[in-house]
């Protein structure tokens, strides 16, 4: 009799065990390190999750996620959003991590970015809203008017850096939260910084953009940002090259050609004086910050140096400032030439 017994506690203990070890145990069915299960707004049922589940692979026993998801109530409060699922994870950590709402973070990396379209197209790839639905948001005035922005000014709203939101994010709380930064950055200080250059903190940024396209030198964004405060003053137009870009919407063009300064834009600084009415691309903190502290100079004119490292040569004069240019346009040609000569 005794033997009976120990024989059914042993039995019993090794039920337990499996059944631990089932529900406890490894139960993915991928072979990667991690596998990603979205579960979208729009349909948050039942059938959606088992099917999404099974399209990936995530289980290897789809039936007993099915049982332990009923047995802890999931199926009453489904959540949707992006679930990153490790290797290895058991039945039990995944229902409970889908139960309770355990989503993975998307980072928003912004860096520069030249118009609304191209904001559109970054958060469209990272979220669960398509890129028409961003588009949408940012070029809608009532979308726009509580933020006090339109859809020529709305990009002055961001501050290139790493976000932080869940998938499930809509255009409006992605957008928020690059507003709220946005005013964190313009600190106290930084408007008074602006409005020593007579400059709202919207030109400014405005200023910084087009200071951004010109260089990727730090040291020199200073002594840039000055050239375009003088022209202001002076109330000489700015004749920026990256504004005729952005007017022609051709961002790839290597040489500004008299032509091209013709096009009939608000953004044609050539044409047009003081700044275009909204920034050219979102500016690194460091060009908005090189216009807050450009320092007092004559500068009037620059061009870039002949020898392409990077660097302008900065005149006083135009007189000073053509015969800079002349040695860089022959050092331009002389590449050109190079090049159709390979």
């Amino acid at each position: 009799m005794k033997n009976v017994v120990w024989a059914i506690v042993i039995l019993l203990l090794i039920g337990v065990i499996g059944a631990g070890w089932f529900l406890l145990g490894p139960a993915t069915g991928f072979s990667t390190d991690k596998e990603v299960l979205y579960i979208r707004t729009k349909a948050p049922t039942k059938q959606a999750v088992l099917d999404s589940i099974e399209k990936n692979n995530i289980v290897y026993n789809l039936s007993t996620f099915k049982w332990l998801a009923s047995w802890m109530n999931y199926w009453t409060s489904i959540k949707p959003g992006k679930y990153e699922v490790k290797k290895g994870t058991s039945l039990f950590t995944l229902v409970r991590m889908l139960r309770n709402g355990h989503q993975t973070p998307v980072k928003l990396v912004i860096t520069k970015l030249r118009t609304r379209e191209d904001l559109a197209r970054l958060t469209g790839n990272k979220f669960e809203f398509d890129s028409l639905q961003m588009l949408r948001f940012l070029s809608t005035s009532d979308s726009l008017k509580s933020y006090d922005l339109d859809s020529t000014t709305v990009m002055s709203a961001i501050i290139p850096d790493t976000y932080t939101y869940f998938w499930n994010s809509t255009p409006s709380v992605v957008f928020e939260k690059l507003y709220a930064e946005s005013k964190k950055f313009w600190t106290s200080e930084r408007k008074q910084q602006a409005q020593a250059h007579g400059l709202t903190p919207l030109q400014a940024y405005t200023l910084a953009s087009i200071i951004e396209e010109e260089t990727n030198n730090n040291n020199e964004k200073a002594n840039i940002a000055s050239v375009y405060l003088n022209r202001m003053n002076k109330g000489m137009p700015l004749q920026a090259d990256p504004t005729i870009k952005f007017a022609l919407r051709d961002f790839g063009l290597k040489r500004i050609y008299e032509k091209y300064l013709l096009v009939e834009s608000p953004y044609n600084t050539y044409k047009n004086k003081g700044l275009p009415p909204g920034p050219i691309c979102t500016p690194s903190k460091k060009s908005i910050d090189a216009v807050l502290n450009a320092p007092q100079t004559e500068y009037l004119y620059f061009v870039a140096s002949p020898d392409f490292k990077q660097e302008h040569d900065f005149s006083t004069s135009y007189e000073e400032h053509l015969k800079k240019a002349k040695l860089y346009q022959q050092a331009l040609n002389r590449r050109d030439s190079a090049n159709k000569a390979k």
